[in-house]
């Protein structure tokens, strides 16, 4: 897990912000203020662009990354990812190119000086065009696996792009054709920067019919499913500590506990909808012992089960348990 906060410190000392960053991300915080009233998030209308307000610091909240890119416009957050936290802050972005559990916390927020970001949500289809359209390749040096996910420095390219298409939500006439181009040039730049073969592994293990990529897609489709690292290995053509070391080099996680972590998000979601009691959801989730699901509830998320719903049910930021 080195190589997360290997590389937030490299940006650090590479990274110079120009005048012109900015100012980009000085109009994007007035464009975001105006768009975000409501605590939480705000669903722009630009399918795959949401915008984040949060008045007050939070406890650490548990969830999943998904493939997005999160960049903070206004305020601070501190990320656990493995066994890294990282601080990062104005200027800065989360961006993952793959599912992985984690927890993050919301850092000095208030009223007079609330937390703002924006996120944008893209998919392997998304970045596999941009690759292939414009003929981008890695040498081999970038063949070691990373996780699929770090922080950096926003640089003026990337800026400049995400401002662009944070500002057609202002102009909705152009969002329709324009917002696509935009979420591309975004990807671009991404895949141009200094972690780049991040981008370009996930789309080099999605391609592949076996290895990690097979092993994370039949877990996030069979969470509920009890399985063997060894039966898994076999599936995935890998022996059994080339899948246990991959797997935790690209997810953080051995493939038990990744899957763990999707039953105990998934189990929290039901339950939180109504539509399902706590016994019922742990069982739906694959769980055959209710006191065991208990345990590993608390133990991921801070509180048993109940506590934890109702706390949840009474906070007027319910969007504590989404995705980022």
């Amino acid at each position: 897990m080195n190589d997360v906060g290997e590389q937030q410190i490299n940006y650090g000392q590479l990274y110079t912000e120009s005048t012109q960053s900015k100012t980009y991300l000085n109009q994007m915080l007035e464009i975001a203020k105006r768009i975000t009233i409501d605590e939480g998030r705000t669903q722009t209308m630009i399918p795959f662009l949401t915008t984040m307000r949060y008045s007050r610091q939070t406890s650490e909240i548990s969830g999943v990354l998904t493939p997005s890119i999160c960049l903070i416009l206004e305020g601070a957050k501190k990320l656990h990812l493995g066994q890294e936290v990282i601080d990062y802050r104005a200027g800065d972005y989360l961006v993952s190119v793959i599912d992985i559990p984690a927890s993050a916390e919301i850092i000095g927020a208030t009223k007079q000086s609330p937390y703002i970001g924006l996120r944008v949500d893209f998919t392997m289809e998304d970045i596999a065009s941009v690759v292939m359209e414009a003929g981008i390749q890695f040498g081999p040096r970038d063949k070691k696996l990373k996780t699929g996910a770090y922080i950096g420095k926003a640089d003026e390219g990337l800026v400049e792009s995400l401002f662009r298409l944070l500002k057609l939500v202002e102009n909705p006439n152009e969002v329709g054709f324009l917002s696509s181009l935009m979420k591309r040039e975004m990807i671009f730049h991404l895949l141009s920067g200094d972690a780049g073969h991040i981008f370009f592994q996930q789309f080099m293990i999605d391609r592949q019919e076996d290895g990690i990529g097979k092993a994370v897609a039949w877990i996030k489709e069979n969470y509920s499913k009890p399985f063997t690292i060894k039966e898994l290995a076999k599936l995935t053509n890998m022996s059994v500590s080339g899948l246990h070391h991959k797997f935790k080099a690209v997810t953080t996680l051995g493939p038990v506990q990744y899957q763990k972590q999707l039953r105990l998000q998934e189990a929290r979601r039901l339950i939180l909808s109504g539509a399902f009691n706590i016994t019922a959801a742990a069982m739906e989730v694959g769980y055959e012992n209710v006191s065991q699901f208990s345990m590993e509830y608390r133990r991921l998320f801070g509180s048993p089960p109940f506590k934890d719903i109702k706390a949840l049910r009474t906070s007027p930021i319910v969007e504590k348990i989404e995705k980022d």
